[in-house]
């Protein structure tokens, strides 16, 4: 029992680590993208220099992609004069591995036990497929020119695993125990995050085993539940 904690923890601190780390999802970064700019969709290479952003169209070549250098660059500078200067969108995906936490849990009705709705310690490590879509509009301010604003909007869907703790009491054990105390559950199931701009929340539907002698006894054993998922 030890062992399997101290690895849970060991795990998500190794995790949530990366995650810091690396540039924050919600930021615009360099890298490459789909953009999508008067109704047309290309693959280009983003270069963020200051408040200045370069797009560069690619090309294949050599089954890798590349810079293609014979047509021009696009520039989204902070502020602009040039009111032909086009609004535009950039996506990627990518694999998303993440450490969530479930703050709420939605259990229907099992064994006589009403519906509950239970706030308990956990944390998972999350696996999935995300999708990051940027867009990059411009408005006039008050001195006619154009100020350059920017939102994030991301999606991922994926499986989680992680452990938390649950009251064990006389009645979530049909009777069985005659004191009470926290038991250890693992758990894991599927969930969708959405994330707008430095928000992300969404849902996850799983089920917990308990990790003790009790479990044959615990009226969730393996039963499904709805919970609030929040990422970082």
């Amino acid at each position: 029992m030890k062992k399997l904690i101290y690895l849970f923890f060991i795990t998500a601190i190794t995790t949530s680590c990366g995650v810091i780390q690396k540039s924050a999802k919600s930021e615009f970064s360099t890298d490459f993208y789909i953009q999508k700019i008067n109704g047309e969709k290309q693959k280009v290479y983003v270069n963020i220099e200051e408040d200045n952003f370069y797009i560069y169209p690619t090309k294949r070549q050599n089954k890798e992609r590349i810079i293609d250098s014979s047509k021009p660059f696009q520039l989204y500078s902070k502020q602009f004069n040039d009111t032909t200067v086009k609004n535009t969108w950039f996506k990627k995906r990518t694999l998303d591995i993440d450490f969530l936490t479930i703050p709420l849990k939605f259990r229907p009705e099992q064994n006589g036990v009403p519906s509950q709705l239970n706030a308990n310690l956990n944390g998972a490590v999350f696996i999935g497929y995300r999708t990051d879509k940027y867009t990059i509009k411009y408005r006039t301010n008050p001195l006619g020119k154009l100020d350059r604003h920017s939102n994030h909007y991301g999606f991922s869907f994926g499986l989680f695993s992680g452990l938390g703790n649950t009251a064990m009491t006389p009645t979530t054990t049909k009777g069985y125990l005659t004191t009470e105390y926290d038991g250890i559950v693992w758990s894991k199931g599927i969930s969708g995050i959405i994330a707008i701009n430095n928000f992300t929340a969404g849902v996850a539907v799983g089920f917990d085993n308990l990790l003790d002698k009790n479990k044959t006894h615990w009226v969730y054993e393996t039963k499904p539940w709805l919970g609030l998922a929040l990422g970082l």
